[in-house]
């Protein structure tokens, strides 16, 4: 098994909004949100990882960003909302390898649907979610990082 299960909870969360296009480039909304949330400095306490979550969002067709609100509320101006949190299987690869992410997401699916206790839990707003989970410097250092993938699963009913 190359996935691990885990629980995140729910938590207030600032949102770039939806962009139908996923827009990257430095006038985009996705960068722009990328800009605002590195920009602030969580209070130690609040530096857990990852902050930050990237989903598709399957009702609207875009990318929608979320990044965890800090005690001190900052929000760039960007939308808040409420994150439901719940179950996750995670896995991780190289960022950008199609192949690695497709073979990884088959085998956790494949587990779920085989599994006596496990079912997606896929609806509005509780998509399956990525997070480049390594630290920049190291990715500027070796040239590339890992996503971790976040699949909503629930104990079956």
């Amino acid at each position: 098994m190359n996935f691990r299960i885990i629980s995140l909870p729910p938590f207030k969360a600032v949102t770039s909004g939806l962009d139908k296009v996923g827009d990257f480039s430095d006038d985009g909304i996705l960068r722009s949100f990328d800009k605002f949330f590195s920009s602030v400095t969580p209070k130690p306490s609040e530096s857990f990882m990852p902050r930050d979550f990237l989903y598709y969002d399957e009702e609207q067709q875009g990318m929608v960003w979320l990044w965890a609100l800090t005690e001190s509320g900052e929000t760039g101006g960007f939308e808040t909302v409420d994150f439901d949190g719940g179950l996750y299987i995670t896995f991780a690869y190289r960022d950008r390898d199609g192949q690695a992410h497709d073979r990884l997401q088959k085998e956790v699916l494949d587990y779920v649907e085989n599994s006596d206790f496990l079912e997606l839990d896929i609806r509005p707003n509780h998509y399956s979610m990525g997070h480049i989970i390594t630290p920049k410097a190291v990715m500027e250092a070796q040239g590339w990082g890992q996503m971790e993938v976040f699949i909503p699963v629930k104990i079956s009913s």
